[in-house]
Formats: structure tokens, sequence, C-alpha cells
């Protein structure tokens, strides 16, 4: 009882923060550039983050200007996560996201990117359009997995996405996310994997006691003439790394 009564505080303070956000955004959102636009999703997905009861903790920094920011994924949180730290990324995400009610909406209108993966072609329309956004100097955040993973143990990384930042020869900069809660070395209450709804999920996250997430930025590395899946299995490498060592 205690923690549901604690979940239900949690999310309908989350709710509640959630139309704050959208508010500003259709409110302000049209007549901000980018840069303005960055202290707003910083601010909300930091707050946001503090509502629903997860502590975070930041390593390392974001590349400024033009880079390709490449995470494993582990949850739904990943967008707000990332965005806690650095703001001016504009994500490529799932067509699926846009099926989810209100957040679908937010995570669209902050200038996302949408692939459906099932697509040869549009996996290419993606590319380009992420070569386009890398060359008028912008941050975009992938997840080359393609899908969730249990957070322990990084997926195969698609390479097709990378290849924007070979065309535009733009630094490639790695994310390891970690979730942790009290007891266990990985976090099990963060993960979305499996045939598990986003309800259930984002009920079990705002239950959760002690629930953190550490995001390590990594150094960014240039990936000019790079071959694009040795550059896949090279990122996933560091993540992999990056979070046995912080294990």
């Amino acid at each position: 009882m205690i923690r549901a009564g604690l979940g239900a505080w949690r999310l309908t303070r989350g709710v509640a923060h959630l139309l704050h956000g959208m508010a500003i955004v259709a409110r302000r959102f049209p007549s901000l550039a980018a840069e303005q636009r960055a202290p707003y999703i910083q601010w909300w997905s930091t707050k946001m983050l503090r509502l629903v009861g997860i502590r975070l903790e930041v390593i390392g920094k974001p590349r400024p200007g033009a880079a390709l920011v490449v995470a494993n994924h582990v949850s739904w949180l990943d967008i707000a996560v990332i965005h806690a730290a650095c703001p001016q990324a504009r994500f490529v995400s799932k067509a699926d996201v846009l099926r989810w009610p209100l957040l679908g909406w937010l995570i669209r209108e902050v200038g996302t990117l949408f692939i459906e993966r099932e697509r040869k072609r549009d996996a290419l329309r993606v590319v380009h359009e992420v070569a386009a956004s890398l060359a008028r100097g912008e941050t975009v955040a992938v997840f080359p997995e393609g899908t969730t993973g249990a957070g322990d143990t990084v997926l195969p990384f698609h390479a097709n996405l990378l290849q924007a930042a070979i065309a535009d020869r733009v630094p490639v900069q790695a994310v390891a996310l970690r979730y942790l809660e009290p007891g266990e070395r990985f976090s099990s209450t963060a993960r979305y994997v499996g045939g598990m709804t986003l309800v259930a999920s984002i009920w079990r996250v705002v239950r959760a006691r002690g629930l953190a997430v550490r995001v390590q930025f990594l150094l960014s590395e240039g990936s000019t003439h790079a071959d694009r899946r040795a550059l896949a299995a090279h990122l996933r490498d560091e993540i992999q790394q990056a979070l046995n060592e912080s294990a």
C-alpha cells in the first residue's frame, strides 16, 4: 500500500508536468530557435526524472556543435535522461513512439526524427535527414541497437545511421546509460523489454525506491573515412566496456 501510494503521487505529479511541458511546447516553441528551446528541454527532462523518483548522475560532457551521439537503449526514459544532460540533441526514434499517449506528441514536437525500421527505404530517408541535421551543426542522438535491452549487455549495433556522420565527417560520441537500484548492479525495474506495456513499465518505475541513472559521455572521436560496420562494432564495444567498468 505504501508503494502504491507513492506511485500514485509520483504519477500524478509526472502527468501534471507532462501537460505543463506540452503547453510550453505548443505556445512558445514555434517562435523559438533551437538554441532557445534547449534550456526548456533540459529543465523539463531533469524535473520529470526527479518527479518520478529517479536520481540523475552525469559523467563527462557532450561534445558541443555537430556530433552524432550513440547510446545503448534500456528504457522509455532514455530520451529524457539524455536530454537532461544534452538538451540540444535531436533524436531518432522508432515510429511506434508516436502511438504513446501524450508522450508521443511531445517527443515529436521537440524535433525527433522517426524511422520505420521494417522499411529499408525509410532507413535511407532518415539517414539523409540525419546528415542534413549534422551539416547544419546540430547534435543528433541515436540508439543503434534498434530496441531496448536489459541494460547489462549491449546488443549489436545497426550501422546504417552512422553513415550520416561518416558522410558529413562529423565526430561521434558514445554514451553509456546505466540504471541502478538498491541490491542490483543493473536495475531490473527500469528495463522496458519483452512484452511489457508502457503503462506497466511506468507503474513499476514510479513505485520504485532508490532508482538512479548514470549517464557517461565517452570521448568523442572522428568518423572521417570510417567503415560504418567497423565503427558500429567499435562504439558498441566502448559502451559495453564502460558499463563493465562502472559495475
